[in-house]
């Protein structure tokens, strides 16, 4: 128990930057997802192109190896970011483009009979996507939504290959200096907790919007 507690400051200093690129991967890669997934939808060919490239390209490669990109290739190109922020771009445009091909299946599998009889009731394009097709298309893909947050939790140690200060890396660093196991138990434990609550909250939206059925 002694132990635990002398660890415990520095697994909650690396928590904070776990959460930190979680929650801020979570805000960019939905609406990165959905936009992306309506310009699937383009009737422009050069759109449709340009973004099957980028997710080709997302899907076809590595996380591990576009924080790589991003931290330390686009540096050598003069492009610099911080660490967290090329953490946070990497995550973003990774799970972006995984969500959008979500997306996409959600809104195909809305009837099209929805579209006309937003039609008939006189909405617009906009109010007829988001009080009518958004609702339906979020209820339709939440268990799937819900596995790529599951991924994205465990995901986030990745960032230690940049050098961030992770619950991974406070782990590591405990552990190397104690010669011991321990630290990586309860970095475990951690994450098991960390999916436990996601799932729990996951599974309560799913209960809330089945009345969009």
């Amino acid at each position: 128990m002694n132990y635990f507690l002398n660890i415990l400051p520095s697994l909650l200093s690396g928590l904070k930057m776990t959460l930190g690129v979680f929650f801020l991967t979570i805000v960019g890669s939905v609406p990165l997802g959905i936009i992306v997934s309506l310009g699937m939808k383009s009737e422009y060919f050069t759109i449709r192109w340009l973004i099957n490239g980028y997710i080709w390209i997302m899907r076809g490669t590595p996380l591990l190896l576009q924080l790589i990109f991003v931290y330390y290739g686009l540096g050598m190109m003069g492009i610099t970011f911080p660490r967290f922020e090329a953490a946070a771009i990497a995550f973003i445009i990774n799970y972006g483009a995984y969500l959008a091909e979500i997306f996409r299946g959600g809104l195909q599998a809305v009837p099209r009979g929805q579209y006309d009889a937003a039609k008939v009731l006189g909405l617009n394009k906009v109010q007829t996507f988001f009080k009518i097709i958004l609702p339906q298309v979020i209820k339709i893909v939440v268990p799937s939504f819900g596995n790529e947050i599951i991924n994205l939790v465990k995901d986030t140690s990745l960032v230690y290959v940049i050098g961030l200060g992770d619950i991974l890396r406070a782990g590591n660093i405990a552990a190397s200096r104690d010669v011991t196991l321990v630290p990586y138990l309860l970095v475990g434990m951690i994450y098991l907790l960390m999916t436990a609550i996601v799932t729990v909250l996951l599974k309560q939206s799913e209960s809330r919007l089945n009345i969009w059925r």
